[in-house]
Order: C-alpha cells, then sequence, then structure tokens
C-alpha cells in the first residue's frame, strides 16, 4: 500500500528489454539510480511505486536498484517507452507508524491518459489529460464512474485531486485545447471520450516528474479505491432487486436497473441518487 506522496524523482539508469542476470530473470528490466534516500531500509523483494507502479525490487546497491516488468505491466502503463535519462516518481510502501498524507494507493494501474495540455495559472499548473483508448485497457467509459470533482486520482504515483471531469454521458471538457486526430475526422464515440483536469502548486511541480512531461506523454493512471468499492457495492445492491424478468421498477422511487445491476440510464444522476436513497431507506428500516 501506498498513500501517493512522491518520496524521490529518480534518474532511469538502464533498460534492458532481455535482462539474462539473475535479478533479470530473463524478462525486462529498469534500473533507477540517485536512489539513496530511499534505499536505506531496502531488502530484496520489497515493493517500490515506480510512475504508480508497484514493482518488486530484485537487486540493490547504495544508490541504485533494480525492478522487473511483467509483458502485462507494460501492456497498461507508461514504463516500456522509459528510456535511459527519464525521471520516475519513487515511493516505498509505506509504513504502518506513518502520517496518512495522501490517499489509498495500490499502485496497481488501471490505464493511462494521454496528456492534453499544460496551463499555467499563476504559480500552479492546470494539466487536462484524457483516458487512453486501447485494445490493451479498458474502455474509458468503464472507468468514467471512478472520476469525480475534488475526487482523487493518482496520476503517475502521486495523489491528486480532480478538478473537472468530463460528464457522465462523455464527451470533451470546455476549454480543452487542440483537437486530436479522431476528433477532428468525427469518428470519436462520445462516450469514450473522458477527460479530466487536475493543478499542480509549486512545490508539487518541485518534487514530481508529472510537471516536466509535455502535451502528447503518456501518464499512468490509478483511480481511487474506496470509490471502486462503493461503486460495486451500489451494484451489488442494485443486481439484488432485479426480478428474473430482467428489468425492475421500484414503485415507490422510480428506479430501474438491468440484469448486470446497472441503474438504467446510467448517465442519470437522480436515478443513482434515488437507488441509493431506496437502500438508506431500507437499512434504516431493517435497524428498527
Amino acid at each position: 500500500m501506498f498513500t501517493g506522496l512522491v518520496e524521490a524523482l529518480c534518474p532511469i539508469v538502464a533498460v534492458d528489454p532481455l535482462d539474462s542476470t539473475k535479478s533479470g530473470g530473463g524478462g525486462y528490466s529498469i534500473t533507477i539510480g540517485s536512489a539513496s534516500e530511499i534505499l536505506s531500509d531496502c531488502s530484496i523483494g520489497d515493493s517500490i511505486a515506480v510512475n504508480g507502479t508497484c514493482l518488486t525490487v530484485t537487486e540493490f546497491t547504495k544508490d541504485q536498484f533494480k525492478i522487473g516488468a511483467a509483458p502485462e505491466t507494460l501492456k497498461k502503463t507508461n514504463l516500456g517507452k522509459l528510456k535511459v535519462g527519464d525521471a520516475v516518481n519513487c515511493e516505498r510502501a509505506m509504513k504502518g507508524e506513518k502520517r496518512f498524507g495522501g490517499h489509498f494507493v495500490q499502485g496497481h494501474v488501471d490505464t493511462t491518459a494521454l496528456l492534453r495540455s499544460v496551463v499555467p495559472n499563476g504559480n500552479a499548473l492546470t494539466l487536462t489529460l484524457r483516458l487512453t483508448k486501447s485494445n490493451d485497457l479498458p474502455l474509458p467509459s468503464t472507468l468514467s464512474p471512478y472520476l469525480i470533482p475534488k475526487g482523487y486520482v493518482t496520476l503517475d504515483g502521486a495523489s491528486l485531486t480532480l478538478i473537472d471531469v468530463s460528464p457522465p454521458s462523455g464527451g470533451r471538457l470546455d476549454g480543452s485545447t487542440g483537437e486530436l486526430r479522431e476528433d477532428a475526422a468525427g469518428v470519436s464515440d462520445k462516450k469514450e471520450v473522458v477527460e479530466f483536469s487536475v493543478m499542480l502548486i509549486k512545490h508539487t511541480q518541485d518534487v514530481i516528474g508529472l510537471s516536466k512531461k509535455k502535451a502528447g506523454e503518456l501518464v499512468n493512471v490509478e483511480l481511487d479505491m474506496v470509490g471502486k468499492y462503493v461503486h460495486r457495492s451500489i451494484q451489488i445492491s442494485a443486481s439484488s432487486a432485479v426480478s428474473s424478468g430482467g428489468v425492475k421498477k421500484s414503485t415507490s422511487n422510480e428506479v430501474e436497473v438491468d440484469d448486470s445491476g446497472r441503474v438504467v440510464g446510467a448517465d442519470d444522476e437522480d436515478a443513482l441518487i434515488r437507488l441509493i436513497r431506496r437502500e438508506v431507506r431500507r437499512a434504516l428500516d431493517e435497524g428498527k
């Protein structure tokens, strides 16, 4: 478990796509340097989040450590695009007695996002990103429910607060700069266009690598774990109300759910609110 508070910004000193050493195991390895401040208590097998990806230390010295990246990791993160000299955000797994300053971060990257723009805002930076759509990643529309204004998101391992997000039905953010090729061609499926923005204060700019990235680069995204559990719980609750006939309407609250447990018209926030109210009333009634 991690907190999303980056401890060190460290350079890549070696990338070996087929590391034949014992610590490389014949797979893809990355060696990271200038990391002495996070290696004083390191052991082989420890977890370190590199750009938000929980990875295992297979070899280390006083100021360098090596990690391996499996094919699945390379498909679903930006690690496979790293080059010698690139800087990565690093955080050790949290200690039990440590003050919890960020949010619950697992180091399990959900997807990547394309950095659309970096706009100065006083001494801060406003970043706008779009979830990546590809065959190797979940559809953006399936991840959209976990992005809420003022909620948490982890970008390249850094815990950040969301400013704006696309509406539940999808679409570009107001003021989103430039057009992607698919936008210009007019072939984008609107619901798969999921954008969001975050802001980096001056201190954050100085300690994480995200502020150095340019429009067009990929960023690792982990969505809020608590939001995932809440959404799953609501789906299970809704599913329990589904009749064997398929769709059931609550006569008292006018809420419809389908066979998968999704609220019919999932982009209707009022319907979801009514469903939650119904479940709260039921729980209160059961407790009497």
